[in-house]
């Protein structure tokens, strides 16, 4: 019997987690500044789209479980940068709405993306690569995300 699947090298799953977690630790330097870890960036990303959100369908655009979701969102409203309320129509629902001081951080986060961009295209990347890697990769996503 062979194990050559098994092998680190002939996986597709670490090499997506590897990245995941390098270019993660690259966006960290201006989330510290920022006070908020990347999961946090990515609620208030959200949120600076949308404007207001049920906790459910946050967890659905991040591909998360509501209770991981949930307690990460209890944090944020005590940092100030949220607030929770139920919904009028539907009491089983909670909104949620980004606050003044979590709208303030989006200018001081719109830097990020490009800090990001120009890190990696200072590299031999080019950017047109990184584009089709983001389309490659959203394509697996919506693939294995759906039920």
């Amino acid at each position: 019997m062979s194990f050559e699947r098994l092998k680190l090298k002939n996986q597709l799953c670490f090499p997506v987690y590897a990245l995941s977690r390098l270019i993660t630790r690259e966006y960290q330097p201006y989330l510290n500044r920022l006070g908020i870890t990347y999961p946090q960036y990515l609620v208030l990303m959200i949120l600076w789209e949308e404007n207001s959100l049920t906790v459910n369908e946050i967890s659905e655009k991040l591909i998360l479980n509501t209770n991981t979701v949930t307690p990460l969102l209890k944090r944020m409203e005590k940092m100030g940068l949220i607030k929770r309320n139920r919904s009028q129509k539907d009491e089983r629902k909670v909104e949620i709405t980004v606050t003044k001081m979590g709208e303030e951080l989006k200018i001081k986060a719109s830097i990020i993306p490009e800090k990001l961009i120009q890190k990696l295209t200072n590299s031999n990347i080019k950017l047109n690569d990184l584009i089709d890697l983001k389309k490659r990769v959203e394509i697996l996503i919506d693939y294995l995300n759906k039920k």
